[in-house]
């Protein structure tokens, strides 16, 4: 959806602004300004008695990021090492790069390079949901999943149109395996048809490539 790829580009930006020397500061001031806003409307108001929920829900939303780390979504997913041919596929399309760890591996380092992080861990943990059974285990994890990544107040918040974000609100009445459903399909393809193409052309595949190509030649 067009919104949601609109989202990821101002959010790039705003990772470059935050890069640029100068700007931090400025970026900070406008953080804070947004943290103290009423949920009413934008204007700054210390004394709303709102501030307080909201001070409230930006703590737990932290929390359990932390939380769901160490549940064991890891750093870094254990794979061999992709061998010239693994690479190569990647570039065919990106469902190739998708059904290995170590293209998710190498792909999810290029979305940290662009603050987009976020996608692949949303993807992943829904995929961790799918494999689950106990009935009480889904609930916490689905839990754990919208407050991580669907709810606004989350810093690791996803890029979600309004329809996505109504299902996602009616499924968590009852959660199950395929809450989610609709919302990582969503993210997939905002990863393909957005973030895929630049890591095509990034550093980092690029050096992998000509790494693995130098060590065949040797070979």
């Amino acid at each position: 959806p067009m919104g949601s790829e609109r989202m990821e580009m101002r959010k790039r930006q705003m990772s470059t602004t935050l890069e640029t020397p100068g700007t931090a500061q400025a970026q900070h001031s406008t953080g804070n300004r947004g943290s103290n806003a009423c949920c009413f409307c934008w204007c700054c108001c210390c004394s709303c008695s709102c501030l307080t929920v909201r001070n409230q829900d930006e703590e737990r939303a932290r929390r359990t990021s932390h939380e769901l780390q160490a549940e064991g979504i890891p750093n870094c997913e254990e794979s061999p090492a992709p061998t010239l041919e693994e690479v190569n596929a990647w570039a065919q399309s990106f469902d190739k790069l998708m059904l290995t760890p170590a293209g998710r591996n190498a792909f999810r380092e290029f979305l940290r390079t662009e603050f987009s992080e976020e996608n692949m861990l949303f993807w992943m943990a829904c995929e961790e949901l799918k494999q689950e059974s106990n009935k009480s285990v889904i609930e916490e994890k689905a839990r754990l999943i919208y407050e991580d990544y669907i709810s606004i107040l989350s810093p690791k918040e996803v890029s979600l149109d309004s329809r996505v974000r109504e299902v996602i609100n009616r499924n968590m009445l009852e959660p199950s395996q395929h809450t989610f459903d609709d919302a990582q399909l969503q993210i997939y393809t905002l990863m393909h048809r957005d973030s895929y193409p630049r890591f095509m052309n990034s550093a980092i595949y690029k050096d992998l490539l000509r790494s693995l190509s130098e060590k065949s030649i040797e070979a």
